[in-house]
């Protein structure tokens, strides 16, 4: 379950619209769930569903199958019993569920609880025409600048989700300053840029980091142009799922693909517009051989030596590289691993792609240069890296490093075949931390690993993260980042030259009130050099320059 409280207003009312009203409704209402079992009032149980939509969905599903969070279906639930069940909620598991209590009412606990004793509705597929239906051009190409128009430093912008009132921040890196708030989709999961790619060039080489596509989890993407002044960076928007996590940009510049969670199956983009050009599901039979109805699109991610993507199927167990040369005639070499894939990043060769199975409590590494399964790491209890970490280990060479949503641990394996083969693909030492957490972060400039404990429960634990030396592999600072009663520590990213670490606090029981913060730190030193407030609920944090150019 997500940490989201309080249903966003725009989001309420989108998903209102699209899964309860008009012709597009859910099946499986509340009189036909009360059956056979615990029941709620209509008004009581369309509620539930939304919180759960908006909260549960991401880590049980929709169909509530189970993932990287237990199987939901009724069967299961029932015998736990309603009073169990809203425990489990409140208080969370040492396995990694978020604890609810004191964020969440008693009353919607309750709800939650009974709602996933009751079969749960199945909602409505997104048609291609659907889709072109919600596509919008904010500014015309015609109007596109030939240069930036605010006279700052662009390529050391950072773009900021903030992620309960559905918009981003663009930030001055430079003069930490916010630029502008930009409307997007609700709780955007990810952004990404056009980025540098060796196989294939776009037409203009200085759109390099200049768009970003992001995606909401209500499946709304948007285009923004970092050159516009800040009353027109948004330029492009559409809706390609119901729900949805991640989206990639073709190294040549001509499309976009978003992931869905639902409808399970991804969709190509033109990049320039936002026109949806083609859908493709993404169910199918898992590595286990049964067939997956929801086969959840996760990490999306351009591979930077070839003109493919990486579309990593959740439930499948699989790693789609989809060609994207000749969308017409698409090449998809289907690669098998492991389930349930999550997040991802590549090694700084930019050949080999490690992504996290979290439910699996492995790491796989994808050979993309191959188009095929390198190696498989077993790991402790769900790893889950984020945008994940390189860097030289005195002893193991280059290494990459992943935090786990189960265990209070910094995992660190080898990641180069070709000069240090014999430490490649294993563990090379793990380091404790007091909690589990979410995000790991570095810069070749740095002599530390950032680490947060975001999903602990005691206050001091999550509200404080873990600096790990380099060449020690041990922590050498535990800082805390607020003390205010609600709010946690969360997401790391340097800025352009790696002299800062930027970290975010916010507030887990009003996530709609600017009262989020950005602590900024010398990277050297590990002192802290500012605040930037005035954010809304800050998370995820993506420097122009950093991401645009592979800097892990």
């Amino acid at each position: 379950m997500s940490r989201k409280l309080k249903l966003s207003r725009t989001y309420s009312a989108v998903l209102s619209a699209l899964l309860v009203g008009g012709a597009i409704t859910f099946s499986g209402q509340a009189a036909a769930a009360a059956a056979a079992g615990p029941s709620l009032s209509e008004a009581d149980f369309e509620r539930a569903k939304l919180l759960y939509f908006q909260q549960c969905a991401g880590c049980h599903g929709v169909l509530r199958k189970g993932a990287t969070g237990k199987n939901l279906e009724p069967v299961n639930t029932r015998k736990l019993g309603q009073q169990r069940l809203e425990r489990i909620i409140a208080f969370g598991t040492e396995g990694g569920m978020n604890n609810f209590d004191g964020i969440m009412s008693k009353a919607d606990i309750k709800l939650l609880a009974t709602y996933i004793q009751m079969e749960p509705p199945v909602p409505p597929e997104m048609s291609l025409a659907q889709m072109k239906a919600r596509t919008k051009v904010h500014v015309p190409l015609k109007d596109y600048p030939t240069k930036p128009l605010h006279g700052r430093n662009w390529e050391n912008f950072f773009v900021v989700i903030e992620r309960d009132v559905g918009k981003v921040a663009v930030i001055d890196g430079d003069k930490k300053e916010v630029v502008t708030h930009i409307p997007t989709g609700y709780a955007v999961h990810v952004l990404k840029a056009l980025e540098h790619n060796h196989a294939v060039h776009p037409e203009n080489p200085k759109d390099v980091g200049r768009f970003w596509y992001t995606m909401g989890r209500d499946g709304k993407v948007t285009k923004i142009d970092l050159w516009q002044t800040p009353d027109k960076m948004l330029v492009a928007e559409t809706q390609i799922a119901y729900d949805a996590r991640d989206i990639a940009v073709s190294g040549d510049g001509k499309y976009v693909v978003g992931g869905g969670y639902w409808p399970p199956h991804f969709v190509i983009m033109d990049a320039k517009t936002l026109e949806p050009l083609k859908v493709v599901s993404s169910r199918g039979v898992n590595v286990d051989g049964e067939y997956v109805n929801e086969s959840r699109v996760a990490a999306i991610y351009d591979t930077p030596h070839a003109p493919t993507w990486l579309v990593n199927m959740k439930e499948l167990g699989q790693t789609w590289q989809v060609d994207y040369s000749d969308i017409d005639n698409l090449r998809i070499d289907k690669i098998d691993n492991a389930k349930f894939l999550h997040d991802g990043f590549f090694d700084p060769t930019g050949r080999y792609f490690q992504i996290a199975a979290n439910a699996s409590n492995k790491m796989v590494v994808i050979d993309s240069q191959e188009r095929k399964l390198e190696a498989i790491i077993d790991t402790d209890k769900r790893p889950h890296p984020g945008p994940g970490a390189n860097w030289n280990d005195p002893k193991c060479g280059p290494v990459g490093g992943t935090p786990h949503l189960g265990v209070g641990k910094l995992t660190v394996w080898g990641n180069d075949p070709i000069k240090h083969k014999d430490n490649a693909w294993k563990i090379c030492y793990e380091t404790p931390t007091d909690g589990p957490g979410l995000f790991v972060r570095t810069h070749p400039k740095s002599d530390y690993v950032w680490v947060d404990q975001t999903l602990h429960p005691e206050p001091e634990i999550q509200q404080s993260v873990k600096v790990i030396d380099k060449k020690t592999g041990k922590v050498a600072k535990t800082i805390r980042l607020t003390n205010t009663e609600g709010y946690v520590a969360v997401h790391f990213e340097f800025n352009a030259d790696g002299s800062e670490v930027w970290a975010s606090v916010w507030n887990r029981k009003d996530s709609k009130t600017a009262n989020g913060e950005i602590v900024v730190f010398d990277a050297k030193t590990l002192q802290e050099k500012t605040r930037i407030k005035g954010l809304f609920a800050p998370t995820g944090k993506f420097n122009v320059h950093n991401r645009s150019n592979h800097v892990t």
